[in-house]
């Protein structure tokens, strides 16, 4: 076998449903597709049958069939230095039709990933004694022999699982690598999962929700994460023990900032291999600062992706059946996300790019997304994920599948055909967007100010997720080199319903800092820059707001070029999107911006970096550790300090009006904390002209 061709010889989608399929039924039913079949002749023979002597009397004689082994599953073998993971998906639960595999590389006692494939349109072929499965491979390397083909003997049901032989051809039908491989699972992937939850938790972590208590639109049964993921084809294997983090030190200040829980989720990763792992993290807490209507996060910093997520009980706690419903849909869609999964309407954005899928009934979906309302999807929802997601977890290629692989949706090709303008809108609504200033300079944070308006005078429903964090808007950008991205904020948020009536004079408007996210800085050259955003409406229309240029000059003097150097970088960048952290792993980030404070104090850029730590100053900062029983530190808020650096960012004039009134209201907290009446009354005033436009 070659050293850099596995393949190679060596030279010296059905509806949803719970019941199995037997390879018998998968054979005759890809024959039908195909028009080749007849689906009133039997499939091979069946095993266990009396052949009848025509000279004996017309006795009837009642067979009895003996069941036997379905064949799919995971296999592995090895030839060589190469050991190969095979994925046979053509009966059981719900088949695809498909076969997978990943290559390792064994080189003394160290195994290392080689490559993957898929084989999307097999031909199945069944007999009394044996399966066998051949088809035209996808690979992610150029194989030499990409054809292939699984061959499985059929055993009785009280045999043990047979092995399969795996051979690969090159398309011209000479014969390369042949592998046999053990049964290994009935699985196709295996996960590990550790769920920790947070001392003040009100509610029981969750663990089953009956889905026959409220209408749905499949069967009843007990459905717990590991279920759930278990009816996918992927086992879920829980950890020990779900530890308990107490912070019971945090006082009052109990609910959870991104930040808090990203500098946590940096200890936890510590704890583990920085490379990709079949495992994630799960946290329940209680409350997320943004309120009630923040169900959960999914972690996707750089470096680490996908590998953990947290979900916030006061939303989804209790134990009534709505409330376990929601629990069941809102853990189930969080670990959805660490396997790469996009939400059923962004589907366009992956790589490649798939249709949207926005009637998809799947715990991707929003409910209170879905046409006709969340009744509608919760009365037809099976309790599953779609073909489509069921294919990508089972046989997608490992790195896109696997936590800490691939980056969350990498490589989409984005672009105006991907947000092109409608050839109609009668969606009644009107998103905008544009930046407060029309330049910036390099390294400057740009924030896009976001604005959604009706132009039906009888009035919209629409939800008032307008922030990219929440997934209700996608932002697309166009560099200065031609290379389209879309923005994919460093923290995927589950939010749930959140609706409002607005009138033709009514304006909903929200501002995002879009510099930095999990694909690191977007606007790191001088350079013209294009920027399109996308609204999901309720009704599934998708709101184009018009294409605005941002530019970014260059520096001209020495101090405007040290101040970009001081800025650009991916622990800046993280500061200015979590405003703020105590973490070690940030702490260069931290430097840059002390060093900014004390050389540029009167420079205009100076004041993000007074906002951000400002803020992160106003906080009791939390932060999971395993240094002490609690497995919790708590810094208490330094509230003289951050009254001075977010008085002094009020006060500058130099963040947009609605950056402006966040920041009041956060010193205007730290002042009631405080207990500084007169600097509160002069802030309340402030906010006061903002509310009438006069400030």
């Amino acid at each position: 076998m070659s050293q850099h061709d596995p393949t190679a010889i060596e030279v010296t989608d059905g509806e949803f449903s719970l019941g199995e399929m037997s390879v018998d039924e998968t054979a005759a039913s890809q024959a039908i597709e195909a028009g080749t079949g007849d689906p009133t002749q039997p499939v091979g023979t069946i095993a266990g049958t009396v052949p009848v002597d025509s000279a004996l009397p017309n006795i009837p004689i009642i067979p009895i069939p003996i069941a036997k082994r379905p064949v799919s599953g995971r296999y592995r073998g090895t030839v060589g230095g190469f050991q190969l993971e095979i994925r046979v998906d053509v009966d059981r639960t719900r088949p695809m039709k498909r076969l997978s595999g990943d290559f390792y590389q064994i080189s003394g006692q160290t195994v290392t990933y080689f490559a993957s494939f898929i084989v999307d349109a097999p031909t199945i072929t069944v007999t009394a004694s044996q399966v066998t499965v051949k088809g035209l491979g996808s690979f992610t390397f150029a194989a030499g022999a990409p054809v292939v083909q699984v061959t499985m003997e059929r055993r009785l049901i009280f045999q043990p699982q047979a092995p399969a032989t795996v051979q690969f051809f090159t398309t011209g039908g000479s014969p390369g690598a042949t592998y046999t491989c053990a049964f290994e699972s009935i699985y196709f992937r295996t996960a590990h999962i550790e769920t920790d939850r947070v001392s003040d938790v009100s509610t029981p972590v969750f663990s089953s929700y009956n889905t026959g208590s409220l209408p749905s639109g499949g069967p009843a049964r007990n459905l717990s994460v590991v279920g759930a993921y278990g009816e996918a084809g992927i086992e879920m294997i829980p950890t020990a023990a779900s530890d308990v983090i107490n912070i019971s030190e945090a006082g009052a200040d109990a609910q959870w900032s991104n930040a808090e829980l990203h500098a946590s989720m940096q200890n936890h990763f510590s704890l583990w291999q920085d490379q990709p792992q079949w495992a994630i993290w799960q946290v329940a807490a209680q409350l997320h600062e943004i309120g009630p209507t923040l169900y959960g996060i999914m972690f996707d910093q750089q470096g680490k992706q996908r590998q953990g997520c947290a979900v916030f009980h006061t939303g989804i706690g209790g134990e009534t059946a709505e409330q376990l419903r929601l629990q069941a849909y809102t853990y189930v869609h969080e670990l959805g996300h660490g396997f790469n999964l996009l939400h059923s309407w962004q589907k366009q954005y992956a790589s490649p790019p798939q249709p949207n899928r926005v009637n998809a009934l799947s715990w991707m979906n929003y409910p209170w997304n879905y046409p006709g309302g969340p009744a509608v999807f919760w009365n037809s929802f099976a309790f599953g994920f779609d073909n489509e997601e069921v294919i990508h977890m089972r046989h997608g290629f490992r790195n896109n599948v696997i936590m800490g692989g691939s980056n969350f949706a990498v490589g989409a090709a984005l672009g105006r055909e991907i947000m092109a303008d409608p050839v109609r809108d009668e969606s009644g609504l009107k998103l905008t967007i544009s930046t407060h200033q029309k330049n910036f300079g390099l390294g400057e944070p740009v924030v896009l100010q976001l604005m959604l308006q009706t132009t039906d005078a009888r009035g919209r429903r629409v939800h008032t997720w307008l922030h990219p964090n929440f997934s209700m808007v996608k932002i697309v950008i166009r560099k200065p080199s031609g290379e389209v991205v879309a923005y994919e904020p460093l923290i995927e948020h589950l939010v749930g319903p959140r609706e409002s009536v607005i009138g033709i004079d009514d304006t909903i408007a929200e501002s995002a800092y879009i510099g930095y996210g999990k694909d690191g800085l977007y606007f790191e050259e001088p350079g013209n820059y294009r920027i399109r955003a996308c609204y999901a409406a309720l009704d599934g229309s998708q709101v184009m707001s018009d294409i605005i240029t941002v530019r970014v000059r260059y520096p001209v003097t020495a101090a405007e070029a040290e101040l970009a150097d001081l800025f650009i970088g991916d622990e800046q960048g993280t500061l200015l999107y979590l405003l703020g952290s105590d973490h070690e792993s940030l702490r260069r980030g931290n430097e840059a911006f002390d060093e900014i404070l004390a050389k540029y104090p009167d420079n205009a850029m100076t004041n993000y970096v007074r906002l951000v730590k400002g803020i992160n100053a106003s906080r009791n900062f939390k932060t999971i550790t395993d240094k002490n029983e609690n497995r919790v530190m708590v810094r208490p808020a330094e509230l003289e300090q951050s009254s001075k650096l977010l008085s002094a960012v009020a006060d500058s004039g130099v963040l947009d009006p609605v950056s402006a009134k966040m920041t009041l209201t956060n010193l205007a907290e730290v002042q009631t904390k405080a207990g500084d009446d007169e600097a509160l009354k002069q802030t309340l005033s402030k906010l006061s002209a903002i509310a009438i436009g006069k400030w």
